[in-house]
């Protein structure tokens, strides 16, 4: 049985918005202000080549169809091969290499790719679909890459839930210029 994982790059206080740059956001690519250094490189790439499948939502999955098929190396060869399941109403003909659109009830749709998969299905960014998992109890790991700055405005990963959340922390470690990595998994 596979696995949600959510991994998000985040600033100290909850922004998730547009930590590449390419959103045209206020403060668009303020994690690359940042080194993770070699521990933080390797740590991403390991979860991508871990990674049995990604599920994303439309605007993240037409930003990374847009960047990652013209790249080369271990990590683009793993993003571009891998399963990707984008959940949309909108789009129709996704064009990247093994792309399926999700349509359906989330939850269904989920349940559906962990009987599929048996290792992690990888959620990068995709803050919509990303709050609807955590609203829906359906991540089994969060996986946040915590920035050493404080945004004041933006999408935030956590907003209002219908009920507390608990979680446990299973890792912690430093990375880079003061990067931290906080890996969570449900308590109960």
């Amino acid at each position: 049985m596979g696995r949600i994982v959510v991994t998000e790059f985040v600033s100290l206080d909850g922004v998730v918005e547009d930590p590449g740059g390419s959103e045209n956001f206020k403060y668009g690519g303020w994690s690359f202000e940042f080194s993770r250094g070699d521990e933080g490189d390797k740590f991403k790439l390991d979860e991508t080549l871990a990674a049995d499948a990604q599920l994303l939502g439309r605007v993240t999955y037409e930003g990374f169809a847009a960047a990652w098929p013209s790249r080369e190396g271990e990590f683009a060869d793993r993003f571009n091969s891998m399963p990707k399941y984008v959940v949309s109403r909108t789009l129709t003909h996704p064009e990247w290499t093994n792309t399926t659109v999700l349509g359906g009830d989330l939850t269904e749709s989920v349940a559906m790719l962990k009987e599929r998969h048996d290792g992690d299905i990888v959620v990068h960014g995709s803050v919509s679909v990303a709050q609807a998992l955590i609203e829906n109890n359906l991540v089994d790991e969060l996986r946040l890459m915590v920035f050493p700055v404080i945004l004041g405005q933006g999408k935030r990963l956590f907003g209002d839930t219908s009920d507390k959340k608990a979680l446990r922390l299973a890792e912690s470690k430093t990375v880079g210029d003061s990067v931290t990595i906080l890996v969570y998994r449900p308590a109960g």
